[in-house]
């Protein structure tokens, strides 16, 4: 018979790494500027692509990493750090894409309708929002709150990764690494659901009205994460 109670004393410090890994996901989907099928159109800020589709792709960047790196180590901080790097180079490379297509392709410049001056280059922003849209391109805020969204997004799913690898059990290697990869991915798609309820579609960045609403998501993937985090360290424990 499995001991539960005594699964969960065992490891619970990696239940509240994953509650935390989970909690950082949520709040770094605000950070990162979603389009969607308007930006697709450049008729709104961001990356013509849905929040879940981002959030997993800069996410799942730094799980990679991060599983790579703890083959050759077993640093915490490494791994974090690996996971961070590799979701931010994966958003920053997309969204330098998809400004070149703007720019180049489209014929239009990078230009945020929530501001009238960029918030960190203090450009004017207002007399070159196409009339009719609400933006389009990826200004330099949101290009910046983007590389954000990805650091905090590799930290949160590197984080969950490392603590579903080293908690207790009695699996091989590789059957573990395949199960807390399996419940890393399915954490972090669930974090990036929800702030999609948040955000209505589109987004900017740190600097969009929206931004403000990311405590309740949050919230709501505490939650969320920690029910997860109970349910994969007693599938994995308990084998």
């Amino acid at each position: 018979m499995i001991d539960i109670a005594g699964i969960l004393a065992e490891n619970i410090l990696y239940i509240v790494m994953v509650t935390l890994g989970g909690m950082l996901i949520s709040w770094s989907v605000h950070f990162v500027p979603v389009g969607g099928a308007p930006a697709a159109m450049a008729q709104a800020t961001g990356i013509g692509t849905g929040t879940v589709q981002l959030a997993a792709g800069a996410g799942l960047t730094g799980l990679v990493t991060a599983g790579a790196v703890m083959n050759v180590s077993d640093s915490f901080a490494l791994v974090v750090a690996s996971g961070a790097v590799g979701a931010m180079i994966m958003i920053a490379v997309t969204m330098i894409v998809g400004t070149l297509v703007y720019v180049y392709g489209v014929g239009v410049p990078p230009a945020s309708a929530k501001v009238d001056y960029d918030p960190i280059t203090k450009d004017r922003q207002d007399l070159y929002v196409s009339q009719g849209t609400e933006g389009h391109g990826l200004p330099t805020v949101s290009y910046v709150s983007g590389v954000i969204g990805g650091a905090l997004g590799g930290i949160g799913g590197a984080t969950i990764y490392y603590s579903l690898m080293n908690t207790s059990t009695g699996l091989s290697q590789s059957d573990l690494v395949a199960l807390a990869s399996i419940f890393a991915v399915g954490i972090f798609f669930v974090n990036a659901v929800i702030p999609s309820y948040n955000i209505g579609g589109t987004i900017e960045g740190f600097h969009d009205p929206k931004f403000k609403k990311w405590p309740k998501a949050v919230f709501a993937s505490f939650v969320a994460t920690l029910m997860c985090a109970f349910v994969g360290v007693l599938a994995i424990g308990g084998l």
